[in-house]
């Protein structure tokens, strides 16, 4: 059977819940590892702010967690779904860095 074809994806993970109430580590841990068994690995990055404006016309001013995932279509898919309940957020942005993933491996002896 043919591998899914592996994609780069960024995704962003709010700091923050709606209400202003700072997620705690271990929750982000947690979805760290469901993301995981999904794609075997993610990249946390940085913190980044943004702002978006809802179909409601409300401002939001978000922190978020830029977390890069090396998976393929279907899978970023389910981990965007994840990530909408999981955060309980009105919604998830995430968009492809590269189409081209190559990982080399050592050769083990």
């Amino acid at each position: 059977m043919e591998d899914k074809k592996k994609l780069l994806w960024e995704i962003l993970v709010p700091k923050f819940s709606n209400n202003r109430k700072r997620f705690r580590i271990s929750f982000h841990k947690n979805w760290d590892r469901e993301v995981e068994k999904v794609s075997g690995g993610l990249t946390i990055l940085r913190t980044a702010k943004g702002r978006w404006i809802n179909p409601d016309k409300r401002l939001f001013v978000d922190e978020m967690i830029p977390v890069r995932i090396s998976c393929s279509e279907k899978d970023i898919e389910k981990i965007m779904n994840f990530t909408l309940k999981y955060y309980n957020q009105e919604s998830v942005f995430c968009y492809l860095v590269s189409d081209k993933v190559k990982i080399l491996k050592r050769k083990k002896k």
